[in-house]
């Protein structure tokens, strides 16, 4: 266990405000702060921080919590690794005994074998056996000091080569399935290593460890490219490939390309703000990922028909975090490593200042796809402009590119614009619909129902349950008086007794409750629920007596009888339990 007064020091140093907003960009509503919620998709804000109570909810998905459950959830870390962190940021010592947390043990032995791994895939090529990794790295027109670089490597043929290795080290054959370098054998004995005859390429995070790999396969057989499966300490779709890199890149803005060897040949070339995902499509958590390091970017991806797409559905979800784009047309190449080969660093230098932004793309897009020379042509490139034009809205850009349209179509602006305002109508009748929707099920369901499964068909009690946990982390001076009137075996929901006793318990023991002490007892979705109840509490202008009909309410449940319960009652039992509901009602 970590010491409390070591958490309360930590707190004075770990404001919730300022370290959520190295992550999200944050707005001030009055003594509150709003934003994107960067664990959903959404455009509308519904991500609110309180610095009152230091804690964070979103509205949209549930989630909340304290400072050490948000960056549990947007680093992926457990609550020791948490704390870490957090210390490491105040500049405070960790406690030793925090040390013997097995899941943080875990973690970090695989990134201590993921770097063992990666000098030996490196070490592989200065080896006859490696001979084959460091002919395809040269071929592909790397210097040996970018193959140092980047820590470039080769993973041998042989079925165990890596898990003898690493064996060697001191290695468990668990650490090394956990690390998912190796898999297991078909008979349940041994394992085998997953990476054989590739290309190695480490993937390194934000703080300089080897979190996984990616492996391109070298002549014929398996897929082309294999990348290493989430594990522990890797998590595909909230890393990017080169970003521990470009991060410190003094030219503006990043660019997005599709693989590592775009990448790679970018730096090389001197565009050492590139950087790619990890084998799959862009995720939103990537995006969120890169609008803490820049506000605009530029995609390089293919020029091919699903390089096209990828570049589209990128452009939407970077609408969602405030991130300008602009894309990269390659004429004449079908990758950013390609172009410069066939036209050299200096072309492509002048490819970047002059591509186009994200709507010039999309309209590009539509003129390909309609025969503006005609008329139904024209109508139907009209009818999509508008809805393009409706989702912009600084008027001055929207003016700009109708007047350009309008005079190439030979239209009436007025004509456009008002198509537009049709269009605009439209998308905010929609946006209000889902709002709407999303509401409804908020409020139906909400971080509430999916904490407690009882809560629908015990709503009536359930709510006073809640109102009164909320009510004591609001009043703890208030427990003795609370707990002399009802005990946590009084609760007719499970799960609420369950945070009211650990709440208890603490407030038995002198300890804080206050967010950041709690969720050393509650999980994170506990944390979430908590949080919940601070951000949709009513104010109590008389808390004790508000705190009565809380319990008066809870109570009343443990004594309803059963309709066979009453009819099995004699004449004396059955007006004394009418007269203690006649009683209860007054």
């Amino acid at each position: 266990m970590i010491p409390e007064s070591f958490i309360q020091e930590l707190k004075f140093y770990s404001d919730i405000e300022q370290i959520v907003s190295s992550y999200v960009h944050l707005s001030k509503r009055g003594k509150i702060s709003v934003g994107l919620c960067p664990f959903h998709n959404e455009k509308t804000p519904s991500f609110t921080v309180y610095p009152d109570t230091q804690s964070f909810y979103c509205f949209g998905c549930g989630a909340g919590g304290d400072v050490v459950s948000f960056i549990r959830r947007i680093e992926n870390l457990e609550y020791v690794e948490a704390i870490r962190l957090l210390a490491q940021r105040a500049g405070l010592q960790m406690p030793d005994d925090t040390q013997n947390d097995e899941a943080a043990r875990l973690k970090m032995r695989i990134l201590e074998l993921n770097r063992q791994a990666a000098r030996f895939f490196h070490h592989n090529l200065t080896t006859p056996a490696g001979a084959t990794g460091l002919r395809y790295f040269r071929e592909r027109g790397l210097s040996d000091d970018t193959i140092k670089r980047f820590g470039l490597g080769y993973s041998l043929e042989g079925w165990s080569s890596l898990c003898d290795h690493l064996k060697g080290q001191g290695f468990t054959e668990r650490e090394l399935l956990e690390a998912r370098v190796a898999a297991q054998g078909k008979s349940g004995k041994g394992c085998y290593d997953l990476f054989r005859g590739r290309a190695m390429f480490p993937i390194i995070d934000l703080r300089g460890n080897v979190i996984g790999f990616g492996g391109r396969v070298i002549g014929e057989g398996g897929p082309k490219y294999l990348n290493s499966p989430d594990t522990p300490v890797f998590k595909k779709s909230r890393n990017l490939f080169a970003l521990n890199r470009a991060k410190s890149s003094k030219l503006d803005g990043l660019i997005l390309a599709e693989g590592y060897m775009d990448v790679i040949a970018l730096h090389q070339a001197g565009f050492d703000n590139a950087v790619a995902t990890l084998g799959t499509s862009l995720t939103a958590e990537q995006t969120q990922l890169i609008a803490k390091y820049c506000n605009e970017v530029t995609i390089a991806y293919d020029s091919d028909g699903a390089g096209q797409n990828a570049t589209r559905r990128a452009i939407n979800l970077f609408a969602d975090v405030g991130v300008k784009i602009r894309v990269l047309k390659m004429e004449g190449a079908k990758d950013p490593d390609e172009y410069i080969k066939k036209f050299g660093a200096t072309r492509f230098k002048l490819l970047l200042e002059n591509c186009n932004n994200a709507i010039e793309f999309e309209i590009s897009k539509l003129r390909a796809k309609y025969d503006i020379e005609t008329a139904d042509g024209k109508v139907n490139f009209l009818n999509e402009f508008s809805k393009l034009m409706a989702g912009i809205r600084n008027p001055v850009e929207r003016d700009v590119y109708v007047k350009k349209v309008s005079g190439e179509l030979a239209v009436s602006p007025e004509a456009v614009l008002q198509l537009i305002g049709t269009n605009v109508k439209r998308k905010v009748g929609s946006e209000r619909k889902k709002q709407q929707r999303d509401l409804k099920m908020y409020v139906g369901a909400g971080a509430m129902g999916k904490s407690n499964p009882q809560r629908e068909r015990n709503l009536r009690y359930a709510l006073a349950e809640e109102r009164l946990i909320a009510l004591l982390l609001k009043n703890p001076d208030y427990y003795e008086y609370i707990a002399a009137k009802i005990s946590p075996g009084d609760f007719v929901t499970d799960y609420n007794r369950e945070i009211f006793e650990k709440i208890s318990e603490r407030l038995q023991q002198n300890q804080s409750i206050e967010m950041i002490s709690l969720s050393s007892v509650l999980d994170i979705e506990d944390m979430a629920f908590v949080s919940g109840l601070f951000a949709s509490q009513v104010s109590e202008k008389h808390p004790l007596s508000e705190a009565d009909d809380y319990i008066k309410t809870i109570l009343q449940k443990k004594n309803e009888k059963s309709s066979s319960e009453v009819a099995a009652m004699d004449e004396r039992e059955l007006g004394e339990y009418l007269r203690t509901i006649a009683a209860r009602k007054k």
